[in-house]
């Protein structure tokens, strides 16, 4: 596992077309600071402009997801976000491949906003999710509140936000929250194996998926569809189209280009 560039709070790992993402401040219960955040924001970047990755996966060292935002960092007057960018470095960025939360411990404020911008998660049993910026005169502004209601039923994200109590994983998987509980210990590599089932699909049709996720869910139908057409109007003319016909025809894996 490498580091990235500058410091070893965040771990990069390269395997099989997957990045997996690390924030290694454990003693911190790795707590986001100004430094996490631009790390992360570059490992975001890498994995988007590196052809050979297709997914990646984001994870906290230590059985800890993440406390959230370094209190003691921002008492001095530093701030865990990235210009246009987000807490973190991306939680207002637009992420273009598949981005797997592996949670294991807490996911705590940012910590917690930060999994609810990955698009898959994966949990240990006994994770926990809390937004408890209302106990201390705050609101979740950095995903929270909007993606929040947008993955669960209203009354229950009202809960969560409301009260800043936690949700726990059975709970967030009763939901539809999140996609795989993992005995604890193993979400990550649960969330890899995942990871393996994603990549394995062609990289353009992946991207097509998450442009249209990401931008046709508060349009009526018809502007829906016609924004969804947009987006994919060129895949079925594509090499990873045809390719991906002719490997069902021979029965044999693809191997796709992006292009």
């Amino acid at each position: 596992m490498s580091t990235a560039p500058g410091t070893d709070l965040v771990l990069q790992e390269r395997r099989d077309g997957v990045l997996t993402v690390t924030i290694n401040r454990p003693a911190q219960k790795n707590a986001v600071n100004h430094t996490v955040a631009v790390q992360l924001a570059a490992a975001m970047d890498l994995l988007d402009a590196d052809p050979e990755l297709s997914v990646g996966v984001l994870t906290g060292a230590g059985g800890v997801f993440s406390a959230g935002m370094d209190l003691k960092a921002f008492a001095k007057g530093e701030l865990p976000v990235i210009a246009g960018r987000g807490f973190g470095g991306f939680t207002r960025a637009e992420v273009r491949k598949p981005l797997i939360a592996a949670v294991e411990g807490w996911a705590l404020g940012g910590g917690f906003e930060m999994v609810l911008a990955c698009d898959l998660i994966v949990a240990a049993e006994d994770a926990r999710f809390g937004l408890p910026e209302v106990t201390r005169g705050l609101v979740a502004t950095e995903g929270g509140l909007i993606r929040l209601p947008r993955s669960l039923p209203q009354h229950v994200a009202a809960r969560v936000l409301l009260t800043g109590e936690p949700l726990t994983a059975a709970e967030a998987k009763q939901f539809g929250l999140v996609n795989e509980l993992a005995p604890p210990g193993t979400a990550l590599d649960a969330a890899r194996e995942m990871a393996g089932r994603v990549a394995r699909n062609a990289p353009l049709a992946l991207g097509a998926v998450k442009d249209v996720l990401r931008g046709t869910q508060t349009l009526s139908l018809s502007d829906a569809f016609a924004r969804q057409d947009e987006l994919t109007g060129g895949l079925a003319t594509s090499e990873d189209a045809r390719e991906g016909v002719l490997a069902f025809a021979e029965k044999r894996a693809p191997v796709w280009r992006g292009r």
